[in-house]
């Protein structure tokens, strides 16, 4: 395949941004038409920047490209989950079998700024911004813009097209309309009946951490919970997931007293923390959660679909970002593969190793807002943890469903899915009938386990 051909990428997001460097680095011309503005030169994310967690697939995408160290050194550990009662009382459940297991708080808007100028570094590469797509010529290759600014239109032309461009994906819409004839692309949206709304929590004297830094601390509550990520300047990115209609909901929330009376009855241990809840609350916008799939994920060997655009998920496994990542790994190493047999058998063979993975994480992600909103405060759920962590540190050949997905990607999403939910059915069973693990026999669990998975 001849490297001097021009790629044209549409989306500078996080998966975009990241391409457009494993592009640049096989020497392609790389060019990328974002329709927002550069948010290096303006704000655009006020109330929708929920805090991302790279975990290990999505380092994993870094450290092909060399970056990871660089990228990293802007991240905050988080080694598990701080829960907070009604009464305030908290507890604290970790994430992996020890401390050498954890997650990253990282800033969106600030891991997408490195990855662009990082992008740029290539002279191959070139950003373009406020440049929506109108339309697109899959056989001619080429797309139409218009500039959000001055109204202009223009065409441009490449040897192929990859939509980057997030869940409303324009590139997935012109998909959608060329196979709609013969019914050959599936497209569907589901909404949950949750939405969200950004809170912060602002930093303490001289940057302190008000709450403890190194923690994913969650405000469990039956159909609703707040949860709160650390940032950098001591501050935490909080986050309600709310029902959008019913009792208590978006909808009922309609005044700032009813706002305050409700924090102060549901999330009083974090009313002290937030200064700016009831301007916030009305301030932010409220977004939606939803899950995209489609199928598939190609026209020919002319448009492929990357990240959001092919699978958009909700954020409750903390996936989103290191699914589209681990896309742009398996677009990387199909391109080294078959490149030679041309785009057509690239585009194939990616969508046949990430099609079922992503469904997957898409599934796994709902499973786990029920979850984080209602399992964590189940007790039997806090002893299935700890005895997860027991078998975990000694037996080399247990992981948990949350450690399958968050720290070992060599296991697929698929295989976690499956394997993990039989576990955790299992392990369920058990905790449930004794009030304590140190009721249990760890070794005789083990030997249950395997036995009831094979």
């Amino acid at each position: 395949m001849d490297s001097n051909q021009k790629i044209i990428i549409v989306g500078a997001g996080l998966a975009g941004s990241l391409l457009s460097i494993y592009m640049a680095r096989r020497g392609f011309q790389v060019e990328v038409y974002e329709k927002r503005p550069d948010m290096r030169k303006a704000d655009i994310s006020a109330g929708r920047s929920i805090n991302l967690a790279l975990s290990h697939r999505g380092i994993r995408a870094l450290e092909r490209a060399n970056i990871a160290k660089q990228i990293l050194a802007d991240a905050i550990p988080m080694r598990g989950r701080m829960l907070h009662s009604v009464e305030g009382a908290l507890t604290f459940v970790p994430y992996g079998k020890d401390d050498s297991e954890y997650i990253n708080s990282i800033s969106r808007g600030g891991l997408n700024i490195a990855l662009m100028n990082i992008a740029e570094a290539y002279d191959k590469v070139s950003f373009m911004f406020n440049e929506a797509c109108e339309s697109v010529d899959f056989e001619a290759g080429t797309i139409e813009l218009k500039n959000t600014q001055s109204g202009e239109s223009r065409q441009i032309k490449g040897e192929v097209i990859i939509g980057a461009d997030g869940a409303g994906s324009a590139i997935r819409a012109a998909i959608d309309g060329r196979l709609k004839e013969q019914d050959d692309f599936q497209n569907t949206t589901e909404f949950l009946a949750h939405g969200y709304k950004e809170l912060t929590i602002p930093p303490g004297e001289a940057g302190a951490f008000l709450i403890d830094k190194n923690s994913l601390h969650i405000w469990p509550r039956g159909s609703y919970m707040l949860i709160a990520l650390p940032n950098l300047d001591g501050s935490f990115t909080c986050t309600l997931f709310f029902p959008n209609e019913g009792e208590n909901s978006f909808a009922t929330l309609d005044t700032p007293d009813k706002v305050k009376a409700f924090f102060e009855a549901t999330f009083a241990d974090a009313v002290p923390y937030l200064p700016e809840l009831t301007q916030e609350f009305f301030d932010n916008p409220t977004g939606l959660l939803g899950t995209v799939r489609c199928y598939p994920w190609h026209f020919g060997g002319k448009a492929v679909l990357v990240g959001d655009a092919a699978h958009a998920i909700v954020p409750f496994y903390g996936q989103g970002m290191n699914a589209s990542f681990e896309d742009c790994i398996a677009f990387d190493e199909c391109l080294e593969k078959y490149g030679n047999e041309g785009w057509q058998k690239v585009f194939e063979e990616y969508q046949t190793l990430r099609k079922a993975n992503s469904d997957a994480i898409a599934t796994l992600a709902v499973e786990n807002f029920y979850e984080m909103r209602d399992g964590v405060a189940d007790p039997a759920f806090l002893r299935k943890r700890q005895l997860e962590r027991m078998l975990e540190n000694k037996y080399d050949d247990y992981h948990s469903k949350y450690s399958m997905v968050t720290f070992n990607p060599a296991i697929s999403y698929a295989e976690a899915h499956k394997r993990g939910n039989r576990q955790n059915e299992f392990l369920l069973e058990v905790c449930r009938k004794v009030d304590s693990v140190d009721e249990l026999n760890v070794d005789e669990i083990y030997a249950q386990l395997k036995a009831a998975l094979v």
